[in-house]
């Protein structure tokens, strides 16, 4: 059976989608990858730029609320954020959660050029978190 992971920040509108959409695309579908966020917003377009520089597309990612993925039989929770990891609400059953401390790329809403810097660092992070992370369920 496919293992269920949901990626977490405060917004879900950066780092947790674009943790969702990296490891979507080098895991194929060894898992089911959501993300969600303790206080929801929209997703950012700075981090659906940086993305779609590696070929991902999050253009069509919905900010949503943690509390909807409470009773979705979650075997994973990624926090990648510490707001997130603090106010982690309890998931039913045995879950593994791992805790990631990823730096907030956020400046603005803008995604132009100048902008986009701290986004591709947070990107580039991730992608090693998450080439660990499958390396160690190989």
């Amino acid at each position: 059976m496919m293992k269920k992971v949901l990626f977490l920040c405060t917004g879900n509108s950066c780092r947790s989608q674009m943790a969702e959409g990296i490891l979507r695309d080098l895991a194929g579908d060894r898992f089911e990858v959501l993300s969600a966020g303790t206080h929801p917003t929209r997703v950012h377009p700075a981090g659906i730029k940086v993305m779609a520089e590696w070929g991902i597309d999050i253009s069509h990612h919905t900010s949503d609320l943690v509390d909807d993925y409470l009773d979705a039989g979650m075997d994973i929770v990624i926090t990648v954020c510490d707001d997130a990891n603090q106010l982690c609400p309890t998931f039913p059953g045995a879950i593994e959660h791992i805790h990631w401390s990823v730096d907030d790329p956020f400046v603005d809403w803008s995604d132009e050029e100048n902008l986009l810097e701290p986004y591709r660092r947070v990107r580039d992070t991730l992608r090693i978190r998450i080439e660990e992370f499958l390396s160690e369920r190989d």
